[in-house]
């Protein structure tokens, strides 16, 4: 289906109008930046419950608030940050599709394949953008793998080895239940951080292989008002996964919630010249170490560029919509993602290999100057 939509320069012209919909805590996070960046306007803050709309609307001085439907019919809002829980995200991206805003979703995607294509044809037939978490991988971090790797530093990418794991977030997450929900676990709550960040080292994965397993039927909540009270873990929270790429590379992760030896953020890119330890990809940036051949200490390389936080998707997607360039986290890299975390589950319940069908094109890389806090879209007259 043609996306020539993507290369046509949006009409109106100045700061992007935007509406976040979904108030809770991880709103924090984004409003920090989104409310600050000069090419960004927010208008409206939405939720089904709006006196935490309210809240949030006078904390960082946005003018409207209310229900969801404020967010969709407000003239002057362009873009929508979905911030929702992820069984809602799906339903709201079309939504606001529908009203003909473009939209950024917090990650994941959708829970499943079929209502993710749903998602990304709809907006497709009305040339709408889908942009989606993480945007971590937009982050000096990750930026600046990725040119060292371009660059040959580590001759040609072959393997790469990623480990996240703590022992359940039960103990200090005031209410944790749904992060051992369908949708959620290890797998799907940390899993897009580092599918996303093995994509732009490798491209597009093409098979997996994993197991999954539960080593416990109930957790009990560690702290806060709900100390005490138990709850049923429906997933698997320990999956150890192998992916194929295309051209031949290959990975092994582990995602668990079963283990007292910290090890999140661990990353590794190994090349026919060296070895790369890449920062954390839940985080902007970090330090890098390259390891070679015959010598006995790694190279020690700062990351480089801009490491804002959260929200420097949906400023990037803002820009290319006045630019008519494709951004840089669409939604099909997200449904990738997510096609290959199904697979995951997939292999993991009947033991064999899985494809994932799915394809993500490698999105250019952020110049090393990028500034977010550049007023770029100033109106014209």
């Amino acid at each position: 289906m043609s996306q020539d939509y993507l290369n046509t320069p949006s009409a109106r012209r100045g700061p992007v109008g935007v509406a976040v919909i979904g108030a809770g805590n991880i709103s924090k996070q984004y409003l920090d930046n989104i409310a600050v960046f000069p090419d960004l306007k927010v208008l409206v803050i939405a939720d089904l419950f709006e006196e935490a709309a309210q809240a949030r609307a006078k904390e960082y001085n946005i003018p409207e608030w209310g229900g969801v439907d404020k967010a969709l019919n407000h003239p002057d809002v362009e873009l929508i940050v979905n911030l929702t829980i992820p069984a809602a995200h799906v339903e709201v991206a079309t939504a606001a599709v529908k009203a003909g805003k473009h939209v950024w979703t917090e990650k994941p995607f959708s829970l499943d394949r079929e209502s993710g294509l749903e998602l990304l044809k709809t907006a497709q037939e009305a040339g709408i953008r889908l942009g989606c978490a993480p945007d971590t991988f937009l982050g000096a971090g990750i930026q600046t793998a990725r040119r060292i790797i371009e660059r040959g530093d580590i001759g040609t990418p072959l393997t790469a080895l990623t480990m996240f794991q703590t022992p359940g977030p039960e103990s200090w997450h005031p209410n944790p239940a749904f992060l051992f929900q369908h949708g959620a676990g290890p797998l799907f709550d940390m899993g897009p951080y580092y599918v996303t960040a093995l994509v732009q080292a490798f491209g597009s994965v093409r098979k997996v292989a994993a197991i999954g397993s539960k080593a416990k039927e109930t957790r009990v909540v560690g702290s806060g008002p709900k100390a005490g009270e138990e709850f049923a873990v429906e997933v698997p929270t320990h999956v150890s996964a192998m992916l194929q790429f295309e051209g031949g590379a290959s990975s092994h992760s582990v995602f668990s919630f079963e283990s007292p030896l910290k090890r999140a953020g661990f990353v590794e890119i190994t090349g026919t010249e060296g070895t790369l330890v890449v920062p954390d990809p839940n985080y902007f940036d970090g330090e890098l170490k390259l390891w070679r051949a015959d010598v006995d200490s790694p190279e020690v390389i700062q990351a480089t560029g801009p490491a804002v936080g959260r929200g420097m998707g949906a400023l990037d997607m803002a820009r290319s919509l006045r630019a008519g360039v494709p951004h840089r986290a669409p939604g099909e890299l997200a449904f990738h993602v997510v096609d290959t975390l199904v697979s995951i589950t997939e292999s993991a319940q009947h033991g064999e290999f899985v494809a994932v069908e799915s394809s993500a094109t490698q999105t250019p890389a952020l110049p090393e100057d990028w500034d977010p806090a550049a007023a770029t879209l100033e109106a014209t007259s």
